[in-house]
Formats: structure tokens, sequence, C-alpha cells
């Protein structure tokens, strides 16, 4: 059996930069033991596999040890192999995933996610996320991930977290923020419970942090950047139960995978 894999560098138009993702078009479904086989194999923070479904795509996530229910840069990953290699001048394209219906708009190579809003509410848990990652939060936030607010970008870049500790915190991974100068606000995020001690750029991150920094700045459009080693930037819109984030994209890698 032959597989095509694409490798897309996600949230940026720079090659080296953003998220990298793997990108697997099927035709039908291989067995999930097969799948977490090729994500393991392809050791990104997520490999994307989808298949035709209706008038769009059934779409899912892994990472190279866990499937997810959301992944904001392996979705922008996979709408630009449809819109520029699968599919050209496609502008609308429509996923089902375990997190409902995705719709992403292709507009002048870029891409904006239409995903849902994850609002996160306070955590009483500042002793032990200071322990894990060294600084104490001004504040700590819970949703899908946890979030721990820093007073500054300084603080945000000088983390540098117990990755085990991270790994036994409550929630999908850590989520550290602030406010920035040059943006709305940067973040980091830490997986090392699903195998990712730090990713690059996270999609699924932004829906959780959108809400709290639009309560804050008072501001639904904002732009964010994720100041990890290879960065990415997002612009952002908070339109209340929705979040929209667009970015760009950029191929590195075309190439098959032989079973």
């Amino acid at each position: 059996m032959e597989i095509s894999l694409y490798q897309v560098d996600a949230f940026t138009d720079e090659v080296f930069k953003g998220n990298p993702a793997a990108v697997c078009p099927l035709d039908a479904w291989l067995p999930d033991e097969v799948l977490y086989q090729i994500a393991a194999e392809n050791n990104l923070s997520e490999t994307a596999f989808f298949v035709p479904e209706g008038e769009g795509y059934h779409l899912r996530w892994f990472t190279p040890t866990t499937e997810v229910d959301l992944c904001g840069h392996a979705t922008l990953a996979t709408s630009h192999v449809i819109a520029t290699e699968l599919a050209h001048g496609t502008k609308n394209i429509s996923f089902m995933s375990k997190s409902g219906e995705l719709k992403v708009t292709c507009e002048d190579g870029r891409y904006t996610l239409d995903f849902p809003a994850r609002p996160p509410k306070p955590f009483e848990g500042v002793d032990m996320v200071e322990a894990s990652i060294g600084v104490r939060p001004l504040a700590t936030f819970k949703s899908s991930k946890l979030m721990a607010v820093l007073e500054n970008e300084a603080a945000v870049l000088a983390v540098e977290p117990n990755f085990d500790m991270v790994a036994a915190l409550p929630g999908d991974g850590l989520i550290v923020t602030s406010k920035s100068e040059n943006y709305d606000y940067v973040a980091r995020y830490f997986g090392p419970h699903c195998g990712i001690p730090e990713d690059p750029v996270t999609g699924s991150a932004h829906v959780v942090t959108a809400p709290y920094w639009k309560g804050q700045l008072g501001k639904t459009k904002m732009v964010a950047k994720q100041i990890s080693k290879r960065g990415g930037v997002l612009w952002i819109e908070d339109k209340g139960d929705r979040i929209l984030m667009t970015g760009h994209a950029v191929l590195y890698l075309k190439g098959t995978i032989y079973l």
C-alpha cells in the first residue's frame, strides 16, 4: 500500500518556522493501530489523516502517542494541501471531527479556521503550576487546557518547565501567556503528557487564551504570537462561541509512505 505524505509548516509563510504537521489523505480509514504507527514514525507534534465524507472530509489528528480532539495547525496544514495540491482553487472546506464541524476559508494564501471557543475558568492551582514552571503565575485558569498568566513576555520566554511535573497537571497540557508590547498577547504551550514537550504553534491553545484576553483587553480582534523557538503568528477574532484564527502555511515536503 502507498499513502501520500505531505509536510506543511503552519502559521507561517516561511519554511523552518511555524509548526510542522504531516498530512495523509486516505481513500478510507485504516485501522487505528496503523494510524498510531504512522504518527509515531512521523514524530511530529501532529499527523492529520482525512477521508472524503459528503461534501467535505472527516479529519483526525494524532500526536506521536495520542489521538486528540482538536488541532489548529494540522487543520490549517490539511487545508493548504487540499487547496493547493488536491483541489486547486478551493475556497471553503468543511471538516467533521471529534469537535464537530470545523470550517476553513481559503483566500489569497491565508486560511481562516472556525473553531469552537473554550473559555477558561479560574483554577485554584497556582502553587502546583508554580512548582512545575519555576515562576509564580499572576493567575491560573482551566478549560480543556490549563492556562497560567505571567507578568510579561520576558517571563513567558524564560519559563523552563519540569516536563514530568507539567505532564502530571490536570487538563490537556499547560499554556503560559502574557500581554505583549508588539502583539496583543504571547503564549507558549507544553504538552508532554501526549508526547509534545513544547508545541511550536497551537491553534487549540488559542481557543482558550482568546476569550481570556478578549476580556482583559476589551478587543474582539487580536494578533497573537506563540513565542516558541520556531514561532508563529495568529490573527484572531473572538465571536463568542466561535474563534476565528487566520494564518499562512507553506509546503515543505511531499513523499510516499510504503506499507
